[in-house]
């Protein structure tokens, strides 16, 4: 069996490749690795036949969706997932097979109510259900601590002791561990008591996950997130550099409009000599009439270079086919020397 382990952050995914019939399965997928994942399946010949999220993810972004347009992979989920692009719903106790890999849906709830585990020969893929020294929160939406108990002891501890452990994510370094060394070890573990298990949970305060909102949007809906339109928009969009434009101001300016999208504060504090403003959130609403010549070259700024990407973009799809955006925003234009000018 090919088996590698991709991290991001504190995010750990799994590609398991059969070597005879060279059909693969990947685990718990993050967005900002697509790239990799591919690479690695063209690297070793690899189909993907399955993509698995052993849970709605709150603190990452999958790449589930994204991996399955590209590949046409079914994606599988619990029965539970409010995804509605998984294709494939498991219950407790059912199988999927790829080749040679067989690995088996074990309902484990708590840290979301469609949490899951797979148990493959030696070794099971906890999710966030059971970490290195830790277990999964309970305190996001349809956590709760009652049934993670359940799931720890009623089920997923009672696995053999040398059974591997390789959690969705892991913060102690160590890549993976086993039933036996998470039961005599992890503290949360110790807590063999239902009540005192319990308030152990509800006792922790943890922050709220960075991308909480959204990656539940996300990973719920299929939705886009925000970085997903920025690289989109950026794919179908040319760039103009801030010395290039620079160059063209002032008296070869006559062939270029330079459009500032921010509020009408920051642009009167300071603005590229020239520009016009235009608030991204009247672009729609102004644009036939502040833009008459849809052959002119335009060129789109903001403060920090994204809005204005989308903004070209936007232009682009409405016919205006020369509408470019600044590499970088007017911060970074500010920081390399280039001069703005008040409003009057």
């Amino acid at each position: 069996m090919l088996f590698e382990t991709f991290a991001a952050g504190g995010c750990r995914s799994y590609l398991l490749g059969c070597e005879t019939s060279c059909a693969a399965v990947l685990i718990d997928p993050e967005l900002s690795l697509t790239d990799r994942y591919r690479g690695r399946l063209n690297q070793h010949g690899l189909t993907l036949r399955y993509i698995v999220d052993t849970h709605t993810h709150a603190d990452h972004f999958s790449a589930s969706l994204a991996l399955r347009k590209a590949f046409g992979a079914p994606v599988a989920m619990h029965r539970l997932s409010a995804a509605p692009f998984a294709d494939v719903r498991l219950d407790d106790g059912e199988m999927l097979i790829a080749g040679t890999l067989k690995l088996t849906a074990m309902h484990t709830p708590g840290h979301t109510h469609d949490s899951m585990c797979l148990v493959m020969n030696d070794r099971v893929f906890t999710g966030d259900t059971l970490l290195i020294g830790g277990t999964g929160r309970t305190d996001l939406p349809t956590g709760d601590p009652h049934q993670l108990f359940d799931s720890l002891f009623g089920k997923l501890l009672k696995l053999p002791g040398e059974t591997l452990v390789f959690p969705a994510h892991d913060y102690k370094d160590r890549g993976h561990s086993t039933i036996a060394d998470e039961i005599r070890t992890n503290p949360r573990l110790q807590k063999t008591d239902r009540a005192a298990f319990v308030e152990m949970m509800h006792a922790l305060n943890l922050a709220a996950p960075t991308h909480l909102t959204e990656a539940l949007r996300t990973n719920m809906s299929g939705g886009k997130t925000v970085g997903q339109l920025l690289s989109e928009a950026a794919c179908g969009v040319p760039f103009l550099s801030m010395s290039e434009l620079g160059s063209r101001l002032g008296g070869n300016s006559r062939d270029l409009i330079v459009i500032d999208l921010r509020e009408k504060d920051d642009y009167d504090m300071g603005h590229i000599e020239g520009a016009l403003h235009l608030p991204r959130g009247q672009l729609e609403l102004r644009v036939n009439s502040e833009l008459p010549d849809p052959t002119m070259r335009i060129v789109t700024c903001c403060e920090y270079g994204k809005i204005s990407v989308l903004a070209a973009a936007t232009l682009r799809d409405l016919g205006f086919m020369r509408a470019t955006a600044l590499d970088g925003g007017i911060a970074a234009w500010r920081e390399a020397g280039f001069p703005l000018e008040p409003s009057r």
